[in-house]
């Protein structure tokens, strides 16, 4: 059985129908966006990096649906950096029929050349999605990757977060939230954060405690 899931082909169709499945819950699901004001600049173009825990890794599809839905917006891929593992390569399967693409690297084995992949999407103007804490945790700890990545490219960081009132949350190491079908979501997008290029890495106690406080938001706002 183990063979069998791991064959490509099963790999393929699972991910296609764990897509469906997204698409599904994201799109029955009656979104609220807090933080107008905080997203409508990149909306309109401008280049950032948006960092989300890894587990709100679901909810990323729905940054990119209610941002096309904003004034102004202007068409601008949104790229994610997952694992070189097979369950890495299973996501980007999925994700890609939101518009999002994958760039293939991690902390611990081809981290140097998925920077080099992304700061050079930065550059030519598009957008990044990152999960600071991905793909094996600490949860809710990031690696000053994201902060480096921002100051290189002279982007700021954006923290977000995103909660639905019906979910499940996996037994997994950052207890990710996967979400069902008809319910009420809520996506926070916070304050910019600006990272000076010459202390990057101060910049990382910053971005945590802002994703932090956008975790608990999309909490709070998500059940009341």
């Amino acid at each position: 059985m183990k063979k069998l899931l791991r064959h490509p082909t099963t790999q393929a169709i699972l991910a296609r129908l764990l897509g469906w499945y997204m698409a599904l819950a994201l799109r029955t699901t009656r979104w609220t966006l807090d933080g107008v004001d905080n997203i409508a600049p990149h909306a309109k173009g401008a280049p950032a990096v948006f960092a989300f825990w890894h587990e709100h890794l679901p909810m990323m599809p729905a940054l990119v649906m209610l941002a096309s839905k904003l004034p102004g917006y202007r068409f601008k891929p949104m790229h994610g950096l997952v694992s070189r593992h097979r369950d890495g390569r299973f996501i980007g399967d999925a994700v890609r029929r939101f518009g999002i693409t994958v760039v293939y690297g991690s902390s611990s084995r081809g981290g140097a050349t998925g920077l080099r992949n992304l700061l050079k999407l930065l550059t030519n103007g598009d957008h990044i999605g990152i999960t600071p804490d991905g793909p094996r945790g600490p949860r809710r700890e990031a690696d000053a990757g994201v902060a480096q990545l921002a100051a290189l490219a002279g982007v700021p960081v954006v923290p977000c977060a995103g909660r639905t009132s019906r979910r499940l949350v996996l037994k997994s190491w950052d207890r990710m939230s996967v979400p069902l079908p008809f319910g009420r979501g809520v996506m926070v997008c916070g304050a910019p954060i600006a990272v000076s290029r010459d202390a990057w890495r101060d910049a990382v106690p910053t971005i945590v405690a802002a994703l932090n406080r956008a975790a608990d938001r999309a909490d709070r706002l998500c059940e009341s």
